[in-house]
């Protein structure tokens, strides 16, 4: 079998090749240039060469695809977008779907691989020709929440190789075997972008627009930046001297309202889940599930189905849940197997 990886300059992609190539498969990686730029601190050449290095120390030819275009169209143009009507993307969840399984995979498949690999920390499990995406051995690090809106042709033609080690079995076995990146540090940036704050990211396209920051009860105790950089739960930014989260985002007045951490407004029991999409299983209404409205939830939260009309799901919380922020991604599970995904309403 034909497998192409996306090699990135991390650790955890350069071990999924290694084990593939150890297990005899016909392993080829693949660096992807999506991002680059002279204004931000932009690491796409410094990845790049992180990449080769990698794939000579492994023996193993390397291939770069330039998908600059398809980045700037579907993600950059895109988070832009969202933000203007105050919404707060998932850059994340868009990448995998749209770029990495999307035009890599098309690519991968038009050159006669058979599938690609990556270092998500993830597994697959098929049964009676079912793909099911099921949460990572080391749950602190499972992306199956970053995975979920893949679909049953992305998933049938990905291998995630990683999939039976935790991070630091990880990183010992690429000590062990010497690799040359193996001391680098996880990725904390915005996919593909470089180690840039997303409101700096967001300034070059919507220029500084001061007004009030107010509390619950309407009084004004500081100034931002401009409403488009918050979202409902944040505390960054706010540059109080006081703890408060925000609640509510009015882009047309351009004020942010903000709140004590246990105040109530930043509390929600049902939400209606929009544009949801499965993976594989079905469940009927008011089925017990768990889920996830952001990747550090830790374990999933118990919830039910209580309707299902069209492309909307009406979605209870067994407990209040803090900081529920529309247009975040949701993700359903039943415990280990993530089942559907949806936009919060």
């Amino acid at each position: 079998m034909k497998i192409l990886v996306g090699l990135s300059w991390g650790v955890d992609s350069a071990i999924a090749a290694y084990l593939l190539k150890q297990q005899g498969y016909e392993v080829v990686a693949g660096f992807m240039k999506n991002y680059v730029s002279e204004t931000w601190n932009c690491t796409t050449y410094d990845d790049s060469k992180e990449a080769i290095k990698v794939a000579e120390f492994l023996g193993i030819e390397i291939q770069a695809f330039d998908f600059q275009k398809e980045y700037q169209e579907r993600i950059i143009d895109y988070i832009f977008q969202w933000y203007k009507k105050w919404v707060t993307p998932n850059p994340d969840v868009l990448c995998n779907s749209l770029i990495k399984f999307d035009v890599f995979l098309e690519k991968a498949l038009e050159k006669g691989f058979d599938k690609i690999a990556t270092g998500h920390y993830a597994q697959l499990e098929e049964k009676d020709w079912i793909y099911h995406l099921v949460r990572w051995k080391d749950h602190n690090k499972d992306q199956t929440y970053f995975l979920a809106w893949l679909n049953q042709f992305q998933l049938e033609h990905s291998i995630f190789p990683i999939w039976h080690l935790t991070k630091p079995e990880v990183r010992e076995l690429a000590k062990n075997i010497g690799l040359p990146n193996a001391e680098r540090r996880d990725s904390q940036w915005l996919c593909f972008i470089g180690n840039v704050p997303i409101k700096n990211f967001l300034m070059n396209k919507f220029p500084i627009k001061k007004w009030e920051i107010k509390t619950l009860e309407g009084k004004v105790v500081w100034e931002h930046d401009w409403a488009y950089f918050f979202t409902i739960g944040q505390k960054h930014w706010l540059w109080l001297n006081f703890k408060a989260y925000v609640y509510r985002i009015d882009i047309e007045n351009n004020v942010v309202y903000v709140c004590d951490k246990d105040a109530e407004e930043l509390f929600s029991q049902d939400i209606l889940v929009k544009d949801w999409s499965r993976i594989a299983e079905e469940y009927e209404e008011n089925f017990s599930l768990t889920w996830k409205i952001r990747y550090r939830q830790n374990p999933p939260v118990e919830c039910c189905i209580t309707k299902k009309e069209g492309t909307q799901l009406n979605i209870h919380f067994k407990e209040p849940q803090w900081a529920v922020a529309p247009w975040q991604v949701f993700v359903l599970y039943d415990w280990e197997i993530c089942l559907w995904s949806g936009i919060i309403s």
